[in-house]
Formats: structure tokens, C-alpha cells, sequence
């Protein structure tokens, strides 16, 4: 076993050699097991880090995880990333809201916006949510920002169609226009009259 602290000089016998990373399909995993490999061998710290071009601390901290976890724990890991601000409790809730749809006389809109959902957010759970990432939180919910198309209150049913106007299929040059013009020539100088 590798001893985390300072003086570390003896390394499990799960490490024999270099055959724990010639087995590796990690590249970053077997230059991890050649530099403890030197440590096994009688090799000192620094030599360590000179091969896995690392430094001392990050030797040391190999040798905390391979003590820990064995081979596998020199693999990579995926960072967990930042924790959501939105839990199932929050999700939940604004997925009520939203189909429940906005009182006017309460909330004082008749549709909700992003931004309204990101104020409810706040006054109801005291989160603060870009409309950016309320909106990927809506998206991932499954639900999508509809809007209608703006309609006067006035407007006739008809009256759309009626304002349309239909164009010919196709502009054409008139055959009286094409006759007087000249050709151009096809060898690149002007023409000469015969």
C-alpha cells in the first residue's frame, strides 16, 4: 500500500510491475500506474512526478486514491458540475402553475412570460433564476413557449382574404421589348454593322 502522508515507500503488491498499465485502456490511467510503478521499484517521489510530468502533490493524491480505490482509482472522473437550483419540489410546482395558467386579478398578466414565472420563482421560494436557464428547465420539463399570432379584437372573419392580392404566375418580358433590343455577341467584341 502507498501511505498518503510523506513518507510513502511501499506500494501494494496489486501493482507488480508495469502489467496493470500495459492492461490499460486509459491513457491517462496507465501513465498514472508507470509513476507509482517507480515508487514500487525503490524510486523516489520526484521521479515519480518527473515521469508522470505531474507534481509532487499530484503523486500524492494518486496515492491517496490508488490506496483507496485501487487501479480503477486513477481513472478519470466526470466532474459533477454545479448543483441545479430548481429540485423535483420546485419542478413540480411551477409545472402546476403553468397549467393552472395566471389569474389576471391575482397575478396581473393573462400569459405567463419567463420573466413572470422567474418573479413567481422568487416571491414563492425565494430563487433567483436567469430566464436563460428557466428557460432550458421549461424545455427539459417538455413544455414549449407558444404565442399566438397578434389579432385585432375588431377584425372582420373575411378580411384577411379579402386583402390578399393574388400576382400573376410568373413576370414575363413583353415579346414587343424583346424584339428591339440587340443581341449581345457571343465572341466578346462589339458588333459591326454588315
Amino acid at each position: 500500500m502507498i501511505h498518503g502522508h510523506l513518507s510513502y515507500t511501499r506500494i501494494s503488491t496489486t501493482l507488480t510491475d508495469v502489467t496493470l498499465a500495459r492492461r490499460s485502456k486509459d491513457a491517462a490511467q496507465a501513465r498514472r500506474l508507470l509513476s507509482l510503478a517507480v515508487i514500487y521499484d525503490g524510486g523516489s517521489r520526484t521521479e515519480a512526478a518527473r515521469l508522470g510530468n505531474v507534481t509532487l502533490q499530484i503523486v500524492r493524491d494518486w496515492v491517496v486514491r490508488f490506496n483507496a480505490e485501487g487501479p480503477d482509482g486513477l481513472r478519470d472522473r466526470k466532474a459533477p458540475g454545479p448543483t441545479p437550483l430548481l429540485n423535483a419540489a420546485h419542478r413540480a410546482a411551477l409545472l402546476e402553475i403553468i397549467e393552472r395558467g395566471p389569474t389576471p386579478a391575482i397575478h396581473g398578466v393573462v400569459r405567463w412570460r419567463i420573466t413572470d414565472l422567474g418573479q413567481w420563482l422568487w416571491e414563492e421560494f425565494q430563487i433567483s433564476v436567469s430566464p436563460q436557464t428557466l428557460s432550458r428547465v421549461l424545455r427539459g420539463m417538455g413544455l414549449r413557449k407558444l404565442s399566438a399570432r397578434p389579432k385585432h379584437h375588431a377584425q372582420a372573419e373575411g378580411a384577411i382574404a379579402a386583402f390578399k392580392k393574388t400576382s400573376p404566375p410568373r413576370w414575363q418580358v413583353s415579346r414587343r421589348t424583346r424584339a428591339s433590343s440587340p443581341r449581345p455577341s457571343r465572341s466578346g467584341s462589339p458588333m459591326r454593322p454588315a
